[in-house]
């Protein structure tokens, strides 16, 4: 996002009252809009004229007929002066978030970019290795339990191979059609990409 730009006539009034402000230029002086600010800022008369209105509003100077411009006040330029440089900081404030959330936002993109590259690289693995195993552990309860592989007729209600079952401590490969599941133990299978909720649907459903 682009920082607001001041219109010139406000910028050179925001000058002036710098140099009141910090004393370069003394209430009491005179100031003409024509003959010094038009030459000094090489702007035109209008515009010199109009930073003089500004001045003029905020009671840093006064003007009267044929003698220019008077500073009235050092303290009303100060104020002008610390009032700007707060806006000043408002709209840095704005364009720095602004630019963070730009970033961020690039951020996610490639994140999303990322996730998606290492799913499509985690399916294409899955399809070209479907001897990596599921792993599933049965910590909630379930009615069929202490029931054999057989019994649960796991194969053909699952789709899956169940090539091992992690018992207390104790790891069973290629289990046969008599080895038991009880709660607590972890599964090991293979299969398609069915298979994880397949056979937690056995247990769970």
């Amino acid at each position: 996002m682009t920082a607001i730009k001041q219109p010139r006539y406000r910028i050179i009034a925001l000058r002036i009252a710098e140099q009141i402000s910090s004393g370069q230029l003394q209430v009491g002086t005179k100031i003409h809009a024509r003959s010094t600010l038009a030459t000094n800022f090489g702007v035109s008369s209008e515009t010199a004229r109009r930073a003089i209105s500004i001045l003029e509003d905020l009671d840093i100077v006064e003007t009267r007929h044929g003698s220019g411009a008077i500073i009235i006040s050092r303290e009303k330029a100060q104020e002008f002066v610390n009032s700007e440089s707060d806006t000043q900081d408002l709209q840095n404030m704005q364009t720095a978030l602004t630019n963070q959330i730009a970033e961020q936002q690039v951020g996610l993109v490639k994140l999303t970019q990322s996730l998606n590259t290492f799913i499509e690289q985690t399916q294409y693995y899955k399809q070209h290795n479907p001897f990596t195993p599921y792993e599933l552990k049965l910590v909630n309860d379930s009615p069929i339990f202490d029931q054999t592989i057989s019994e649960l007729n796991f194969w053909h209600r699952t789709g899956t191979t169940l090539v091992g079952i992690h018992h207390e401590n104790h790891l069973t490969l290629s289990p046969g059609p008599y080895a038991k599941i009880y709660q607590n133990d972890t599964l090991y299978f293979v299969g398609n990409e069915l298979s994880f909720q397949n056979v937690y649907n056995l247990f769970y459903e």
